[in-house]
């Protein structure tokens, strides 16, 4: 199995995150994406993964539209990507831009959303000059995502983590190289239009995540999410898909394999 996003570095996993690793070893885990959120966090999750002996840990390196108030200039965020790109490119472990986007949700403000689509853009732009993947987090801006990424048509395509948008968009994103991260919300028997989005796309366009410690699926409500649910969501997609489980955690492994370049 491949978790492609997971916050491991989380202070929520500070108390047993190294048994949480190990018992995803014995799960048949192959890899977990950590994606970062905030500058000053890209060194903790290097650490974590570059440190870690048991499941293979990558990383992505990204500024989330959630915590604007926390990220540096544009121009100084820019410069500070650029050289943490540079450092890790030859390390094997950075496989992607990641977690950028926009999110109109929490905050629909003018000015708000201008400061996240020059953030939002500008790291495009940084992952198309280094020929990455990004990791995409998208609420209430799908569409505005979609011109952005017409825009920059970026090679290595990425992950909509956490999918939630139409079928429509969906299909958008798949046409631009694009592959939808599905997890714990897929397990709600409220989730209609999101099981028929994954009846509806290829396969080949899906990959598992579990978005830990967030998005627990519905036989973890209320509690944090850890990795080990993986498998029990994968269970729940496959039946959404009419598979067998082991073969739709094989297909989505090598789909995540091939758009983060895992090895």
């Amino acid at each position: 199995m491949i978790d492609t996003h997971c916050h491991l570095d989380f202070p929520a996993f500070d108390h047993d995150r190294s048994l949480i690793l190990e018992q995803a070893q014995e799960s048949g885990f192959e890899s977990i994406i950590v994606p970062a959120v905030v500058e000053k966090d890209w060194p903790r999750v290097i650490s974590l993964c570059e440190g870690n002996n048991s499941v293979t840990l990558n990383f992505a390196l990204g500024l989330h539209p959630c915590f604007m108030g926390q990220h540096a200039s544009v121009d100084n965020a820019e410069n500070a990507l650029n050289e943490a790109i540079e450092r890790k490119r030859g390390g094997g472990r950075l496989v992607a831009v990641g977690e950028i986007g926009l999110d109109y949700f929490i905050d629909s403000s003018e000015d708000n959303r201008k400061q996240q689509q020059a953030l939002f853009s500008m790291q495009l732009a940084v992952a198309k000059k280094h020929n990455l993947p990004v990791l995409l987090h998208v609420r209430k801006a799908h569409d505005e995502v979609l011109k952005y990424l017409r825009k920059e048509r970026l090679p290595k395509g990425g992950i909509v983590h956490a999918f939630s948008g139409s079928e429509q968009q969906a299909s958008q994103y798949c046409e631009l190289g694009f592959l939808l991260g599905v997890g714990g919300s897929a397990t709600y028997d409220r989730a209609k239009k999101l099981m028929r989005i994954i009846r509806q796309v290829s396969v080949e366009s899906l990959v598992l995540e579990t978005d830990a410690p967030d998005i627990p699926p519905v036989f973890a409500r209320g509690e944090r999410n850890t990795p080990l649910n993986l498998f029990r969501i994968a269970q729940k997609v496959a039946e959404i898909r009419g598979i067998e489980a082991t073969e739709f955690i094989q297909q989505t492994s090598s789909n995540a394999k091939k758009v983060l370049g895992l090895q």
